[in-house]
Parts: structure tokens; sequence; C-alpha cells
């Protein structure tokens, strides 16, 4: 054999050896995500962090795993906490979320994913840029429309109860009109847009989801903020708390019947209370 073909020789035997590493290293990876998987059942999640983190590293292209890696990480971010290890987490997450969003910009799940745990870590105004990215993917996402009409009232109630706190007043949800005026006016000016937003976005929410019985209830709530901005005009405030009690007992209403539908078995049968069928 010439020197040429015993070159061309060598290149094809260290092709197939590549090749032959290459698919090990891909089904490895493989069992990894799977192991991952199965920890992530499980809730142990720093058990399936580690498998994923393999799988990733074994094959960086294989499917689903970075959106996996993702997912296991969001879970260990403690709601409300704000140390630099949990916050690190919530970023190491976003991350990897975003880099799956560079492949695919639709991917609604990754979307939802970083509102959620921007939504963990206080960062309220994140959340719902993130959830409205959501919406211009998918406009019929009641859930994103419902999330941003809780972070609207969240960010409403804080500036309330804040305004109050000065006067010594305690929100009576019903307008405070024992509050000082100039108290209100500032609730009023302050909370405005996120009353008027919060209230699009969940009526929204209950047109796509017309059981959807959460969304009822901030909606109650969102109307009793409505009564502090409309301090002026005692109609108004008068007419937003009675839209803030239609709607309690439109979500009780409702939330009665999901119950009832939830329990209802295969072929109409219906277990009662205490686990009965009937």
């Amino acid at each position: 054999m010439n020197g040429t073909a015993r070159i061309s020789a060598l290149a094809v035997a260290l092709a197939g050896m590549v090749l032959s590493m290459s698919g090990c290293r891909q089904l490895e990876a493989r069992d990894q995500l799977n192991k991952g998987v199965d920890a992530y059942k499980s809730a142990h999640y720093e058990e399936a962090i580690g498998h994923f983190q393999r799988a990733t590293q074994l094959d960086p292209s294989l499917p689903m795993a970075k959106s996996y890696l993702a997912t296991a990480l969001a879970q260990n971010v403690v709601p409300g906490l704000d140390t630099p290890d949990n916050i690190k987490t919530a970023q190491q997450a976003i991350g990897i979320f975003q880099e799956v969003l560079n492949k695919d910009p639709t991917d609604v799940n990754s979307l939802k994913q970083i509102a959620g745990i921007y939504f963990s870590i206080k960062k309220y105004d994140d959340a719902k840029t993130w959830q409205k990215k959501v919406l211009a993917v998918d406009p019929k996402d009641a859930e994103a429309a419902y999330t941003v009409g809780v972070i609207d009232w969240t960010l409403a109630h804080l500036n309330a109860l804040k305004e109050l706190a000065t006067a010594n007043v305690n929100d009576d949800g019903e307008g405070n009109v024992k509050a000082p005026k100039k108290v209100l006016q500032t609730i009023s000016e302050e909370n405005a847009p996120f009353v008027a937003e919060g209230l699009e976005y969940l009526n929204q929410a209950v047109a796509d989801r017309p059981n959807y019985d959460d969304a009822m209830t901030y909606l109650n709530l969102m109307y009793r903020r409505k009564a502090d901005v409309d301090f002026a005009n005692p109609s108004e405030v008068k007419a937003d708390v009675a839209a803030a009690k239609d709607w309690t007992t439109k979500a009780m209403g409702t939330r009665k019947e999901n119950e009832e539908r939830k329990n209802k078995g295969p072929g109409g049968i219906t277990i009662d209370s205490s686990g009965n069928m009937k």
C-alpha cells in the first residue's frame, strides 16, 4: 500500500472512530436526560440539575436538554427571597431560557418561565414585560393576561398600603373615604395606570376563559383599588364597590361549578364531599 493509500485509510478509520465516539456521547447524553427527568419528577431538583448539565455538555444539540435544565433551576428559586444565591440561580435559569429563545423566539414555555422567575424575585415590571411577550405570540393566553392583571393589582395594593400608612389608616377596600384627601389624591395618581391596565387584562382573561374564577376574584380586588382612584366622585366609588361585590359573587359561583365539574367521574358519576359515588 502506497503512502497516499495509507493516509486515506487512516483518515477513514479516524472518521469512523469520531462518528462512533460521537454516537456514544449522544447515547450517554440521552441517558443523562432521562435520569434528569426521573429525578425532576421525584422533586430531586439538585440531582436533576446535575444530570441535565451533563446532558448538555455531552450533546449541546440535544432537544429539550437546556429547557429541562433551566426549568429545574427555576424550581430552586425561592419566591420573595433576595439573597445573592437565590438571585444568581434565577439569573442562571433566565440566561438558559434566553439561549432557547435565541433559537426559537416563539417558545412560549421559555417566555412564561422567564416571566414566572421575575415574578418570584419581585421584579414585577420585568415579569409584566415577559407576560406581554407571551401574549404577542399567543394573544389568547388567558394565564398571561391574568398575570399582568395580578401584577398591576399587586403594585396598586402596595402603593395604597404605603400611602394609607402615612395617615395611620387601614385599607377598608371600599374607597377609604375616611382617609385624608391628600393621601387619596396621591393614591389616585399613582394607581390610575395600574387600575386601567389591570382591568383591561383581567377582563381579557375572563373573555378568553369564561370559567376563570381566579381572574374574577382579582377583578373584585381591582375594582376596590379603582374605588380609591375615583375618590373624588362618590357615585363612581359606589359603582366600583358594587362591581367588586358582583365579581365576588361570580367568582364564588364559577368556582363551585368548576369544582363540581372536577368531581364528576366518567359516565356522569359524581363523587360527593365524602368521596362516595352517587
